[in-house]
């Protein structure tokens, strides 16, 4: 049975005041500079300190402690009945983060606290290519308990990480797992003018529990920082409702693009993405490595460039010649394998890159392989169309 990719959004119907799971949806595969707010992340100590003098188990006793107050539960009504979800308080200011294909849809939004308080939420903003949503509530102070934010670019992989959320609409689960890889990748939301959709790169890998209900919910270090938002799971299983289940392989945003993303969208209402205009293959065979006669494995080939956008301008050459493959893979194509500096393995690695650290009008230095030729081109970004 071919894998989904599946959103964690707990779909239901509304029947007699209760709510029933359902059949969870899969994700369809995929300017100016912005001036980038600073955003007001909370400054108090860490919540907790793993230690010498503290076991694991308390530990997690009190990260669940310290955070829980600031996680919600969503519960979305739409046309088609409604979704439950999870979010946590992003400021004072009562923003709430969650996951684009929570909200998707709504017609009304409820956010419940974990000490019973519930609330009207507002949608200020969305960005369909990092799947992101922010809420706005207005609840009293003392429901407002914002969650300190880590940084995602110290992860490790093997690192222990914990999720908190509402699974299948089992409220305030807290599951263990460990970043099982950094710097992946999957489709975003959003559909790209030539057809499929952009991507959305930084995703954090884990094998932390994480089932539909989930979506939006905070992924956090040991710290009780959070590190991820949880996005989606890689399944082929559905249990008797057709609900797919978890398989160890789930997906979070890393939290660094939450914080460059966020305070743009409560600025603005959304936020815009770099665009360089180009299409690649990596991680390719050796056999495909041989045919398209490329001098090293790593890199990002281009398999085409789009007309008159950044790539195209900047001189970079996609793959035209016949070499017997399938696949859209063509011979003498610019490989990329360099971005201002920084080594380029693969496409994750390149998105990865662009979706950290540039904004549209930037200026990105290309290190390629042409003809066996490193060449360095300057490429300036443009915003998404």
């Amino acid at each position: 049975m071919k894998k989904n990719v599946r959103l964690l959004v707990a779909i239901t119907a509304l029947i007699f005041a209760s709510l029933a799971c359902q059949v969870l949806q899969p994700v369809t595969v995929a300017t100016p500079q912005v001036a980038i707010p600073t955003v007001a992340v909370p400054t108090a100590a860490p919540v907790v300190v793993a230690s010498e003098s503290l076991s694991q188990q308390d530990t997690l006793i009190s990260i669940y402690r310290k955070v829980s107050p600031g996680i919600v539960a969503i519960q979305v009504l739409t046309d088609q009945g409604g979704s439950l979800g999870t979010g946590f308080v992003f400021d004072d200011q009562g923003h709430i983060v969650t996951n684009y294909h929570v909200v998707e849809g709504e017609k009304k939004i409820e956010v419940d606290f974990t000490s019973g308080y519930k609330a009207y939420g507002k949608v200020v903003g969305t960005d369909l290519d990092s799947d992101l949503a922010v809420i706005k509530v207005d609840a009293p102070a003392s429901e407002i308990h914002p969650l300190l934010l880590g940084d995602s670019s110290q992860l490790q992989v093997g690192q222990s990480v914990v999720a908190i959320g509402n699974p299948f609409g089992l409220s305030g689960t807290m599951t263990l797992g460990i970043v099982s890889a950094l710097g992946r990748s999957l489709p975003s939301n959003r559909e790209s003018p030539g057809g499929g959709f952009f991507s959305a790169g930084d995703l954090i890998q884990t094998d932390a529990s994480i089932n539909p209900g989930n979506s939006g919910g905070p992924l956090l270090n040991l710290s009780g920082e959070v590190v991820g938002i949880n996005r989606a799971i890689r399944t082929d299983a559905s249990n008797t409702t057709g609900e797919p289940v978890n398989s160890g392989i789930g997906f979070s945003i890393a939290i660094n693009i939450v914080k460059r993303v966020v305070p743009v969208i409560i600025a603005n209402g959304k936020y815009d993405y770099p665009y360089m205009g180009l299409g690649s293959a990596s991680d390719l065979s050796l056999d495909e490595i041989t045919a398209l006669g490329l001098p090293q494995f790593t890199g990002a080939y281009v398999t085409n460039v789009t007309p008159g956008g950044p790539a195209e301008i900047a001189g970079l050459v996609a793959g035209t010649k016949d070499v017997g493959l399938q696949g859209n893979l063509f011979g003498g194509g610019d490989l990329i394998i360099a971005m201002d500096g920084n080594s380029i393995k693969n496409f994750d690695d390149l998105i990865g890159y662009l979706v950290d650290n540039k904004s549209p009008g930037d200026t990105v230095l290309l290190t390629i392989i042409r003809d066996g030729n490193k060449i360095d081109l300057p490429l300036v970004l443009v915003s998404r169309p």
